[in-house]
């Protein structure tokens, strides 16, 4: 059986949490995600827990001082590094087991022992991990004349090389607490919304795809199963034409962005392919604190007939249907993002009973 069959209407979180103590937010994750827990990056308590900064380590070019984050191609052994660096991974893309893929290790999470920890006592069947995506990072970094990474060859390998050494390290972590759980890997790519735009008008689609579907296929090969967030009105088209397995989007906003998109879509689902739903609205406070299940439930509703409308079976949505926020919570207030995230639960618990998917 396909080890995706087990994901219909089971909800996760996308990644951040407000709270400044790892307990009390692994305590939270405990309650409301219980099948696909996730680890929590703590944004409030320090930079290091940033969805960006949290994947540098190790890479090459990569400097931070007190001016913040920049690229450099032209420091004394640049090339020995970067020499080093293709040759470690090669080595690991070989064999995950490499001791050399802890030199790659994410060390700048608070929250990731514990969440290891979960995993080995309650063992469950799926657990999220994630990285930022490559066009994000590319598009986010730059060098000391303030030019894109996404426009410098070298530097868009080397981006794509390191998170995929982030997202493989995930996975080994995962599997090594408990043999049996399937990890999924979100790639975070908030800025995929803004392609097309005239910031990045000279990027091409193809050097997106080819830079996402990189990462993508290396995930699966190693037993894990990847997906891509991205919260703004994006070309869907690009994520289903690089081989993911989950999207993810902001559906209490722009579901019916995603209908345009539906011949593609159709083809997706059919092949197992699954829509991360997200339902819940923590990008907008003011809608977050009048939510209740009642009407997130019409919100996914919908967000599914505008599927069904386009002529695609709303059982093949429903079977291959994931629920979650529409976001990260890290920037609500503690109540409001716990909210979130038992509005998240409750809702797939209502689905699931609703369309008779209840365990």
């Amino acid at each position: 059986m396909d080890k995706k069959n087990n994901l219909t209407l089971e909800c996760t979180a996308i990644g951040s949490l407000p709270h400044t103590n790892v307990i009390d937010a692994m305590d939270l994750i405990k309650k409301d995600f219980q099948n696909i827990p996730f680890w929590p990056q703590m944004v409030k308590i320090n930079k290091n827990e940033d969805m960006i900064f949290q994947f540098l380590e190790k890479m090459p070019s990569f400097f931070s001082d007190e001016n913040g984050i920049f690229l450099d191609m032209e420091y004394d052994g640049f090339f020995e590094e970067l020499e080093n660096f293709f040759n470690d991974y090669e080595e690991i893309v070989e064999n995950i087991t490499s001791e050399k893929l802890d030199k790659y290790k994410i060390t700048k999470s608070l929250a990731f022992n514990e969440y290891k920890n979960l995993i080995k006592k309650s063992k469950p069947p799926f657990a999220k991990g994630q990285i930022v995506g490559p066009f994000t990072l590319s598009t986010s970094l730059c060098t000391k004349d303030d030019s894109a990474a996404i426009y410098d060859d070298t530097l868009r390998e080397i981006i794509v090389k390191t998170l995929t050494l982030k997202a493989l390290w995930q996975i080994k972590e995962i599997k090594s607490a408990n043999l049996a759980t399937v990890p999924i890997i979100f790639l975070d790519e908030p800025s995929l919304s803004q392609l097309g735009t005239s910031a990045y008008m000279s990027v091409s689609e193809n050097e997106v795809i080819s830079m996402l579907s990189e990462i993508i296929e290396v995930i699966k090969q190693n037993g894990a199963i990847p997906a891509i967030h991205c919260c703004g009105k994006c070309d869907w088209r690009l994520p289903l034409k690089s081989g993911v397995e989950i999207i993810n989007l902001d559906a209490y906003s722009y579901s019916e962005n995603l209908s345009l998109f539906s011949g593609e879509l159709k083809e997706f689902l059919n092949r197992n392919g699954k829509i991360a739903w997200g339902i819940v609205p923590t990008l907008d406070k003011t809608a977050l604190e009048k939510a209740d299940i009642e009407s997130l439930i019409k919100t996914f509703e919908t967000a599914v007939k505008y599927l069904t409308k386009k002529g695609i079976d709303e059982k093949l949505v429903i079977e291959n249907s994931i629920i979650t926020p529409s976001c990260g919570a890290g920037v609500l207030p503690v109540n409001l993002a716990e909210k979130a995230m038992d509005l998240t639960r409750m809702i797939s618990e209502k689905l699931k009973e609703n369309y008779n998917f209840d365990n």
